[in-house]
């Protein structure tokens, strides 16, 4: 079928709407309507080429629709449903088979390689011409996507089908940093190093969670402001003191938990001196392949802290994405304050807001749910 699509034709370059070619779904494969996608920092990592995802490509992670048709093997989903499409996998791994598969052995087969993991076909195309069109399982910047029977996660329909994309990445990745990987204790302290869409979604989690002391960290003043608003106690600005974990501790005596969403080695750094011993830094931001950060072994790792790195919040859609849905339907996790619509034909837009810190979430409209 033809579809129209974002289409990312050179490293560093813009995303063109063009024409494309979707195959049929596979045995195993969901044919899905988007209605709306969000733009996240890791579609930027691709088309900067920090991670090799084959060029050209049809990116997006974030996206939300309806299902048209569904393969001969598929019974989780059937025509009609509403879902969310989140990161795929490979079900069969041990991370996976324990119920971890954010940490999947397969993980960047299934999420950059840019074509099927099986037999390393795309099912986009132009002219022709196979283009990289499996991102994440799904390519979602686009009106047609295909994903697998294992992405995608059936929601109900009584909550706006358009705002929930985000939830398949960036939205999991904050709250489950949180809820599923430092789990922190009723009225401990956490630092929460970033406050774009994935900081500000951890910044919800430790309420929800009952931590007494939640500080947010980052250099964009409204952001930290919207922090303010969805549960931060404190906050941080580091162009505002001379040095952040003096600043930190002064605060604190060094924080319980600690966790980095920006993806600067630096900050990373910042986050683990400001901890109190036996303190957990949990690390989400993703910098580009091969990035080290350094730390004192002797102050710092031998006092009892620890350093845990996190994919995907160390989520499982299936059961995680359906328990953020009913936590914003209780009016717990206001995640549609990140949020800012475009039309899909504003995608650099969307973009060039995101980078620049106007928008916390951007998410393209892209059809009617």
């Amino acid at each position: 079928m033809e579809i129209q699509a974002a289409v990312m034709h050179e490293e560093g370059g813009s995303f063109e709407i063009e024409e494309a070619t979707l195959e049929e779904p596979q045995s195993d494969e969901v044919l899905i309507r988007v209605v709306g996608t969000g733009v996240c920092h890791t579609d930027m990592i691709v088309r900067d080429q920090m991670y090799p995802t084959p060029l050209p490509a049809v990116l997006g992670h974030e996206g939300s629709g309806v299902v048209e048709e569904v393969g001969s093997n598929v019974t989780s989903v059937e025509p009609g449903d509403h879902v969310v499409m989140s990161f795929d996998y490979d079900g069969t791994c041990p991370s996976c088979r324990d119920s971890h598969p954010a940490f999947c052995a397969e993980f960047f087969e299934h999420n950059f390689g840019g074509a099927r993991p099986k037999d390393g076909t795309s099912p986009i195309s132009q002219d022709g011409e196979e283009i990289s069109g499996r991102f994440f399982g799904q390519s979602s910047f686009a009106t047609y996507s295909i994903a697998t029977e294992r992405n995608v996660v059936p929601v109900e329909d009584d909550v706006p089908l358009e705002l929930l994309g985000p939830l398949g990445c960036g939205i999991q990745t904050g709250a489950g940093g949180v809820i599923n990987s430092l789990d922190p204790q009723t009225g401990s302290s956490i630092a929460i190093f970033g406050a774009g869409s994935v900081g500000l979604s951890a910044v919800m989690a430790a309420d929800i969670k009952g931590c007494t002391e939640i500080i947010s960290v980052d250099l964009i003043e409204n952001r930290l402001e919207k922090a303010r608003e969805l549960g931060a106690t404190d906050t941080l600005n580091p162009d505002k003191v001379d040095d952040v974990v003096e600043a930190m501790q002064e605060r604190t005596g060094g924080v319980d938990y600690a966790l980095e969403t920006t993806g600067v080695p630096a900050v990373a750094e910042q986050a683990t001196e400001s901890l109190t011993q036996r303190g957990t830094l949990g690390v989400i931001g993703a910098p580009g392949l091969g990035t080290e950060a350094s730390y004192d072994v002797n102050n710092l790792i031998l006092n009892g802290r620890s350093i845990t790195g996190i994919v995907e919040g160390d989520s499982d859609p299936q059961q995680f994405i359906p328990d953020l849905v009913e936590l914003y339907r209780q009016e717990k996790f206001p995640f549609d304050e990140l949020v800012t619509y475009y039309d899909f034909e504003e995608i650099e837009q969307a973009v060039e807001d995101s980078e620049s810190g106007e928008t916390i979430k951007p998410v393209l409209r892209i059809s009617e749910p």
